[in-house]
């Protein structure tokens, strides 16, 4: 599987899991449907929960007039996952990769200003960590 498209079921995923509390493994079983296990689709879903807490922490700093809480499902999501491969990632995947991917992504998953909204969100969240 591709990375991008990891990415997308990782995000369809974390999604399931914060709407309707599903666990990990049935909410990726869910969005592979019947596809062959991916092992970095398990690495992004199972990371971002792992550090959801201090994901969380991050995103909440950057946020301007906004709690997390009241984010869009998708977005705050979509964050969760782009945070988690920028401070986790490593070198393994650039930094400007990561935010150009969940921009495109949001796109195609959120309403109209999702993709305004994370790429504001995300550039704050790199300086800070870069």
């Amino acid at each position: 599987m591709k990375r991008r498209t990891a990415r997308e079921k990782a995000l369809q995923a974390l999604f399931q899991i914060d709407i309707s509390k599903a666990g990990s493994h049935e909410a990726i079983a869910h969005v592979l449907e019947g596809q062959e296990h991916d092992r970095y689709l398990t690495q992004l879903v199972e990371g971002t929960l792992r550090h959801q807490d201090e994901i969380d922490e991050i995103i909440t700093a950057h946020l301007e007039k906004w709690t997390i809480d009241r984010l869009a499902h998708v977005d705050r999501s979509l964050l969760r996952l782009a945070v988690y491969e920028l401070k986790y990632g490593g070198d393994e995947v650039p930094a400007n990769v990561v935010l150009d991917e969940a921009i495109e992504i949001a796109k195609i998953y959120g309403d109209d200003q999702s993709s305004r909204f994370i790429n504001g969100v995300l550039s704050k969240i790199k300086h800070s960590l870069l």
